[in-house]
């Protein structure tokens, strides 16, 4: 008896998602090429384009998972308790998408907020870390430690712009070197949550 042409399908995406996986591993996000992908997997470049649209596709399928799992990470970890601990929280996202350039460019490209097309892991991972990051400001605001004069959801939206403003900058190449990621989130977060001083 002959699998279900709906089984051979989901077998077919789960092999040029291992091979894509194995591939990326060994050339980097960037040295990905669909023809080695298809090659390996022993599919037709059609086979590919139907799973997945593009070779953009294929990645926002392989990005977007392991975004999801890093946030994962990050919810397992206690709250931060001072913004020295909201920094470290974002240390892992921004060293993921630091890689490669084209994790930068696909994830603001599928996120929705840049382009017409979206994915959608990708989208929901922007609004998770939004909803993580507005859950710590709040505790955060209501310690007394960072400004209350706008809402955490505003305040975790503009970390969200800072993130892809500092990795935008790692990858210009007029802009020269950065510090360390760290120091960097510290240089625009510090001024952007903290409170005025003299209050």
């Amino acid at each position: 008896m002959s699998r279900a042409p709906q089984q051979r399908r989901l077998e077919t995406r789960a092999r040029l998602l291992e091979v894509a996986a194995a591939q990326i591993a060994a050339a980097g996000y960037s040295g990905l090429r669909v023809e080695d992908v298809v090659a390996e997997a022993g599919v037709a470049k059609g086979t590919l384009f139907s799973h997945f649209g593009d070779k953009t596709g294929l990645l926002a399928a392989v990005i977007g998972p392991k975004i999801m799992a890093i946030l994962d990470d990050t919810e397992a970890l206690p709250a931060p308790q001072t913004l020295d601990d909201l920094v470290d929280r974002l240390l892992p996202v921004v060293q993921f998408v630091a890689q490669d350039r084209v994790i930068f460019d696909l994830l603001l490209r599928y996120s929705g907020t840049t382009g017409t097309e979206t994915d959608a892991v990708i989208t929901q991972s922007f609004f998770r870390q939004i909803s993580l990051w507005s859950g710590w400001v709040t505790d955060l605001q209501n310690t007394g430690m960072l400004r209350q004069d706008q809402p955490a959801n505003v305040l975790a939206e503009g970390m969200q712009a800072f993130l892809n403003h500092i990795l935008a900058l790692s990858f210009c190449a007029a802009h020269g070197s950065l510090g360390s990621f760290r120091e960097e989130l510290l240089t625009y977060l510090s001024p952007w949550l903290e409170l005025p001083s003299g209050t």
